[in-house]
C-alpha cells in the first residue's frame, strides 16, 4: 500500500504560472497545471510590500488573469490550495 501511495504522489500534478508586465500598466499571468489541467478558478491575489491585499481574483476559463500594475513592490500569488501555490515578485514581472 506504501508503494501505491508514493506512486500517486509522483503523479501529482505542479501549478505552473507566469506573469508579464503589458507595458501599458497592466500585468498578465498565464497559470495552470503540469498535467494539462485547468486552473480556472483558481484565486489569485496581488499584495504589497507590506503583505496587505491590494487585488483579488481568479484565473479565467483562459487560463488567464489580469490586473493594473500597482506602484511600488508587490507579490502575485496563485492559491491553488495546499502544495500549489506560487509567489511571483514584482522585480520578476517583465
Amino acid at each position: 500500500m506504501a508503494t501505491l501511495g508514493l506512486a500517486s504522489a509522483a503523479l501529482a500534478h505542479t501549478p505552473l504560472c507566469s506573469c508579464y508586465d503589458n507595458g501599458d500598466g497592466t500585468v498578465l499571468c498565464e497559470g495552470g497545471f503540469s498535467d494539462g489541467s485547468s486552473a480556472s478558478g483558481v484565486k489569485m491575489s496581488v499584495q504589497d510590500a507590506s503583505g496587505n491585499v491590494l487585488i483579488e481574483g481568479a484565473i479565467d476559463e483562459n487560463g488567464e488573469y489580469s490586473f493594473d500594475k500597482p506602484e511600488g513592490a508587490f507579490t502575485v500569488n496563485f492559491e491553488g490550495g495546499e502544495g500549489h501555490s506560487i509567489v511571483i515578485k514584482s522585480d520578476e514581472i517583465y
